[in-house]
């Protein structure tokens, strides 16, 4: 995807594209760039490749958002800053807290927010499970892009969504992991609301993203399940 065909699919989106959001994105990938030679982000490192499978997929969660609201969002296992530091860029009234469990991955990060000059985005050293017990009813949407199971998923973010919010999440192909899915989140008070699912331009590849609204309070997390994380975290 070079950058004629982003900004064309961007705004097809609904999307507002500015020289200023495309100087910090293109600032963010030649960061990327440095960074993924010291730490493994990415095998993802072509400039129209990343343009595309990086920087408009996380976009495309403004097909089930209303990003242009002031709202406060969890990035959980943000990684390379997918989702979070692109919709930080193309949205500014945003506030957003990014989660990952590798230090060198949150110094990488504030690395990032800095040079960008990015406001009110942070980057927290932490394992969601352990974050979102003290972090209670904090956000209005948590999201996360090709991580974990989205049972877990939901197990381990479900304390720090506000009741009323929702959990994002941006998957390929998730016809296997939401068979029987509601008998496992409805004690955590979650709801499916819908799955919206669409074609990614260019190589049509899959995608899905999977709103789920919480719709009670729950005090329960599974020690099985917490077990399976702390084995693979996030």
């Amino acid at each position: 995807m070079n950058k004629e065909l982003f900004i064309s699919e961007v705004e097809k989106l609904g999307i507002e594209v500015t020289s200023e959001k495309l100087d910090k994105l293109n600032l963010f990938y030649k960061l990327l760039l440095e960074w993924n030679e010291k730490i493994n982000l990415t095998t993802i490192i072509e400039e129209e490749t990343v343009y595309l499978k990086h920087f408009y997929d996380s976009l495309t969660l403004f097909r089930d958002v209303d990003l242009n609201k002031e709202i406060n969002i969890c990035d959980v296992g943000s990684g390379a800053g997918f989702p979070g530091v692109v919709l930080k860029i193309f949205f500014p009234n945003i506030s957003i807290t990014l989660i990952d469990s590798l230090n060198k991955r949150i110094i990488y990060l504030n690395d990032i927010i800095d040079k960008l000059d990015l406001k009110n985005i942070k980057a927290i050293h932490s394992r969601m499970e352990d974050f979102s017990r003290n972090h209670e009813e904090e956000f209005d949407y948590i999201t996360a892009r090709a991580v974990s199971q989205l049972p877990i998923l939901c197990e381990i973010s479900v304390k720090s969504l506000k009741i009323g919010g929702s959990l994002v999440f941006m998957k390929a192909n998730c016809e296997e992991e939401l068979i029987n899915i509601e008998n496992k989140i409805e004690k955590l008070g979650l709801k499916i609301s819908f799955v919206d699912k669409f074609i990614l331009p260019i190589e049509n590849s899959n995608r899905s993203i999977i709103k789920i609204d919480k719709i009670s309070k729950t005090n329960k997390l599974y020690p099985r399940t917490i077990d399976k994380i702390k084995k693979n975290p996030l």
